[in-house]
């Protein structure tokens, strides 16, 4: 067994790192850019007097340094090559991922916006996957900005089970056009202030709680009927997360997006990638806040001593620091594994496992952020240091892409053999 990385990952690495250099770290600190990422932050990035959205400064800055990763190659590195990609593979990118987290914050890796000068893009799959010719065309300018296609499944009644979503859609002819005629609402349809798109989800057919009978639609954000009624103030702010209604909206058979009955295939077909993404960026995270904690215990003399003399410091990071090791190892293997299966196969014999490294790298994050603010006393409660923003962020994390407890209970159907390889 060899548990080093490949050359050619730790080459990649050091480009990046001197692409980071050159290109985004001199965008940052220009025309006072780094005031969305000092003590600032949060007030630099929030147009509070505007429902709380991100100010158009700070959302033209992440794409300046998109457009920058872009011209260099890096941007759509974990795409397929036909779309410029470089087919980047789900090891790549946990490594790639956790490096960037491990940095802290900067403008080459912000999550609180899913922003990330390697790019992860669900709905390039999607489109892939699913989508018409006519569709599968948008991917270029959904990459560029010229798209932005929200996702539209969570409800205000319903949210971790989408089998008993009450939006519906009735076939329906206007003008002569056939097409289906959408009633509902979505919660959480993050972009919706800039969306182009919404990837909406309704029941066509079928009983509450079947998988079967949810179709996806990409409906037009300006159609008739599409409301944003209001932006949901979060713990971690800005916010473009809107509760949107959709009344007596048409939309012609052009706006269906995958077959009729089978949308929740759309809505899954990217979960894993997700998910052990976002378990990469959760440690990376975890072992920034861990790093800067030895460091300032090093430095910090109180007494005549240094801090980190003090058990009560050094136990709590020992622990922490352990539980990173292992959940490297973990992620990486899980990581590895996924490149060896089809997406089919991930899900029927390695859900359990991608599940493990995402509620419990989200959980360690939490910890760590806390535990750093802990050891740097005042100034780590202080906005003068990144760590209330890493937990604020992360926090959000035990809730989306699957909550910790929905993870938790994939492993356990694993575990007592109700789901997966070993289901009874």
């Amino acid at each position: 067994m060899d548990f080093s990385l490949p050359p050619d990952l730790v080459a990649y690495l050091a480009e990046l790192d001197r692409f980071i250099d050159a290109k985004i770290k001199p965008l940052e600190q220009a025309d006072d850019n780094i005031r969305f990422f000092d003590h600032r932050r949060e007030w630099a990035r929030t147009d509070f007097e505007n429902g709380g959205l991100p100010r158009h400064e700070w959302e033209e800055l992440l794409r300046k340094a998109k457009d920058l990763a872009d011209d260099a190659g890096h941007l759509r590195f974990a795409i397929p090559k036909r779309y410029g990609g470089q087919d980047g593979s789900n090891l790549w990118m946990a490594v790639i991922r956790e490096h960037f987290a491990a940095k802290g914050l900067g403008l080459h890796n912000d999550l609180q916006n899913e922003h990330s000068i390697v790019g992860n893009f669900p709905i390039v799959k999607m489109l892939d996957l699913y989508g018409r010719d006519d569709q599968k065309a948008m991917i270029d300018g959904s990459i560029k900005g010229k798209y932005r296609i929200t996702f539209g499944l969570t409800e205000p009644d319903h949210g971790s089970d989408a089998t008993h979503m009450e939006t519906r859609a009735e076939e329906a002819t206007r003008d002569g056009k056939k097409g289906w005629v959408i009633n509902g609402e979505k919660m959480w349809t993050t972009g919706m202030h800039v969306a182009t798109h919404c990837a909406l989800f309704a029941r066509t057919s079928g009983n509450d709680g079947d998988a079967r009978g949810i179709t996806c639609f990409l409906v037009p954000a300006d159609a008739p009927g599409v409301k944003v009624e209001e932006y949901l103030w979060t713990f971690n702010m800005p916010t473009d997360h809107p509760r949107v209604s959709f009344k007596d909206v048409f939309v012609t058979e052009e706006a269906l997006f995958g077959e009729v009955g089978r949308g929740l295939s759309l809505a899954q077909c990217f979960v894993h990638e997700n998910r052990i993404r976002q378990a990469a960026s959760s440690l990376g995270a975890a072992v920034f806040c861990i790093n800067e904690s030895v460091k300032y215990a090093r430095e910090r003399k109180p007494f005549g001593e240094e801090l980190a003399r003090n058990q009560a410091i050094q136990f709590p990071l020992v622990e922490l620091a352990t539980q990173a090791e292992m959940l490297r190892l973990l992620i990486r293997k899980t990581a590895w594994e996924m490149d060896q299966m089809t997406q089919a196969q991930v899900e029927h014999t390695l859900s359990d496992k991608v599940s493990m490294c995402n509620y419990w790298a989200n959980r360690l994050c939490g910890q760590a952020s806390d535990r750093a603010i802990q050891v740097h006393g005042g100034i780590g409660y202080s906005r003068h240091k990144p760590f209330e923003h890493i937990y604020r962020h992360h926090r959000r994390y035990r809730i989306t892409e699957g909550s910790e407890e929905i993870q938790m209970r994939k492993v356990a159907g694993f575990l007592f053999g109700y789901m997966g390889a070993n289901k009874r």
